[in-house]
């Protein structure tokens, strides 16, 4: 999430009640989780295990909970709970704004879009040009919807990211700032439903179809002419790559990568990242052909084995 005007350190450590190192006055532009993070971002880190990769991200200010040596050219600010304060920065500059209408005067709507009966649109939403909404359609603020798309009903798009920590008292949530959008051409099925990036884009690419009851997490990117089959649920931060099929109940784990034209047969687990051009079946996954030899000889150990 960048900011609308970029702030200081010193603006920054003020919000939040924590004392920084480095030129007060350096420039920061937004804030970002370690993945999408840019020149002029915070990121946060709270675990000696990330620290050497926070600091030596793209990101400019690094919002940790311990004094550490600061590279050159960056600045640090040092918090008690660095996710607390993240969350503080994310509301300050994008709070949340209830809706006082079923379709938010802020909303920009394309030519010959049509918007069937209970469909809600947030605050600065964008919807392209021949787009269909179909009935109980709900989308939250600030999703990019292009052109020719097609929603059907009871689908949902911008809910929050699934994204906690554990605390002694419960579960802290992590505020979702960040934005759904959809290319041109896109088709989703219905009940499907589209969680919004933490600071960043979920977004779905130009000419790709996802059937119903289709779950797509946090700051997932899926690229040009995908085919997704119903009950599929997609974890936050994967990147599928163009063309890629996959089939029914799928289920992946986050940040991996799924390569240009894979397809992932029904019910695959898929546990780590794939090359593409490439089928793949089975959990663990494997490639199908592999998968379907392994299956073969343990049917065949199993029917050869003497039962006393």
């Amino acid at each position: 999430m960048k900011f609308k005007t970029p702030q200081t350190l010193q603006q920054i450590a003020k919000l939040i009640n924590a004392p920084f190192i480095g030129d007060a006055n350096f420039e920061i532009s937004g804030i970002n989780e370690i993945h999408v993070v840019e020149k002029g971002d915070i990121v946060f880190v709270d675990h000696p295990k990330y620290y050497e990769k926070a600091l030596k991200s793209s990101a400019t200010t690094i919002l940790i909970n311990k004094e550490v040596p600061c590279p050159e050219g960056k600045s640090l600010l040092i918090s008690e709970d660095p996710f607390r304060d993240f969350n503080k920065i994310s509301n300050f500059f994008n709070p949340f704004v209830a809706s006082k209408e079923a379709i938010s005067s802020s909303a920009i709507i394309g030519k010959g879009t049509v918007v069937q009966p209970n469909v809600f649109i947030g605050n600065n939403v964008v919807i392209g040009e021949n787009c269909y909404l179909h009935p109980n359609v709900t989308i939250y603020d600030a999703t990019v919807i292009g052109d020719n798309v097609t929603i059907h009903a009871n689908t949902v798009l911008g809910a929050d990211a699934f994204y906690y920590k554990k605390r002694s008292e419960g579960f802290d949530k992590l505020l979702s700032v960040g934005r759904v959008v959809l290319q041109d051409n896109v088709d989703l099925g219905a009940s499907c439903t589209i969680d919004r990036g933490v600071t960043g884009d979920t977004t779905i690419g130009a000419g790709t179809k996802i059937d119903n009851q289709v779950h797509v997490g946090h700051d997932t990117v899926i690229g040009k002419k995908c085919l997704i089959a119903s009950q599929t649920g997609i974890a936050g931060c994967v990147v599928i790559e163009d063309e890629v099929v996959i089939w029914g109940q799928v289920g992946t784990t986050s940040g991996i990568t799924i390569g240009k034209g894979a397809v992932i047969l029904g019910q695959t687990g898929v546990t780590k990242s794939v090359p593409g051009g490439k089928s793949y079946f089975g959990t663990p996954i494997s490639e199908s052909r592999e998968k379907l030899k392994e299956m073969a000889e343990i049917k065949r150990f199993l029917k050869g084995r003497k039962i006393t």
